[in-house]
């Protein structure tokens, strides 16, 4: 069967790799703490569990419309107004089976081959598959490490021109826990208003915030006709298994994404929906909960992490990945990553999963048990420690990184 030639455009999630691979080795009889997978560890809140058993017992098993139940697409709207200000109505919102196809949706119905989006890297790797896949020319802006890994705006800003046809964000930001100040968000959006260059803002993490409010690009001035806002109920209300989000866009652009899913998904699933009316009109003290923890276990994290040889790590200020830098271990990121699998029986990410800016990073998930959190980290401390091993490699990759540098 002869495949097309954009299939090899096609990028992954290299996160669901390494949870097929610890599985593997799970089957095999060996222990492995999971920090690998960007999913709460938090049950769905029972009143969300009940809302959606009721609408299947009252037969919410049918079609629904393509762009989602009314009172689904009432409640984004009120919760976006409340939350980010700036104008939403339900006319603006489309409901999805999670929050990639709005992604791919968006890059669907505005880019055509050849032209260029820019996006933050290290970043969320679907961004890059889906600009390749369709042809685009996908253009990098890196995150500043020293500023808490904030985009950098001046190098974004200085890429956009007559070739760029959408920008992509995402704050706070998977994988380094970043945010983009409000300032910067400011000065995006002056660019794009004078390019007329629309925003797809990423926001999946925005409920997931330690130290300052959510501020969005959707309610800067002139961003109402360019803000493409994507959210959903998979991290904030831990329903990654729901398949459920939504975009919040201009209408005119609404209706288009509702007909790409026309074609593509037909609908979401009807009592998903139901369930997310309960979650965002119903007790919000369960998210207030899981933050509060997901704080703790930054902490701790981020505390351990600076603790072992060779590790520097920036504090996240949103949602749940650490993204400590390697360097001084001489250690390459996916050589890392693997031994450490491997040997030490701990599940993380290479930083290159995340673009080319990532070499030199690991990322943690700390949407995990404290107890897991603090196993990992004895693993892995003991794995850099033991003189026969990890120790012994480490000081010879420690070497040859020296050596190469002259």
């Amino acid at each position: 069967m002869r495949l097309s030639d954009r299939i090899a455009r096609l990028g992954t999630e290299t996160a669901f790799e390494v949870l097929v691979r610890a599985r593997a080795l799970e089957a095999q009889g060996k222990s492995v703490v999971h920090l690998e997978i960007g999913e709460p560890d938090f049950d769905t809140p029972p009143h969300v569990c009940e809302a959606a058993c009721e609408a299947l017992r009252a037969g919410a098993t049918h079609y629904g419309p393509s762009a989602g139940l009314p009172e689904l697409r009432e409640a984004v709207a009120e919760d976006s107004m409340k939350r980010r200000g700036g104008r939403a109505t339900p006319e603006m919102v489309v409901v999805t089976p999670g929050g990639k196809p709005i992604m791919f949706f968006a890059i669907l119905a505005l880019v055509d081959p050849g032209d260029e989006v820019l996006y933050p890297n290290p970043g969320f790797p679907i961004y890059e598959s889906m600009i390749r896949y369709i042809g685009g020319v996908p253009v990098p802006v890196r995150l500043l490490e020293e500023k808490g890994f904030a985009l950098d705006v001046d190098q974004l800003c200085d890429k956009v021109g007559p070739r760029t046809r959408l920008i992509v964000l995402n704050y706070p930001h998977n994988p380094t826990g970043g945010v983009v100040p409000e300032a910067g968000l400011r000065a995006i959006a002056d660019v794009a208003a004078r390019w007329g260059v629309p925003v797809l803002s990423d926001e999946i993490y925005s409920r997931i915030l330690y130290d300052t409010p959510h501020v969005s690009i959707a309610a800067m001035p002139g961003m109402e006709p360019l803000a493409i806002v994507l959210d959903g109920f998979s991290k904030t209300y831990a329903m990654t298994g729901w398949r459920l989000g939504y975009g919040i866009m201009p209408a005119s652009l609404a209706q288009v994404v509702a007909r790409l899913q026309t074609n593509a998904t037909s609908c979401t699933a009807t009592a998903t929906q139901i369930a997310g009316v309960a979650a965002l009109r119903g007790d919000q003290s369960p998210v207030d909960r899981m933050v509060r923890e997901l704080r703790r276990r930054r902490d701790a994290i981020v505390e351990g992490l600076r603790s072992l040889p060779g590790f520097q790590c920036a504090r996240p200020r949103g949602a749940f990945y650490a993204f400590p830098n390697i360097t001084r271990t001489g250690w390459s990121s996916r050589a890392l990553a693997d031994k450490l699998l491997e040997e030490a029986g701990v599940a993380c990410l290479s930083g290159t999963a995340f673009g080319e800016f990532g070499e030199a990073h690991l990322r943690f998930s700390y949407a995990n048990s404290m107890e897991n959190i603090q196993e990992a980290l004895g693993r892995i401390r003991a794995w850099l420690e033991r003189p026969a091993g990890g120790g012994s490699e480490t000081r010879r990759a420690q070497e040859e990184l020296a050596a190469s540098r002259g």
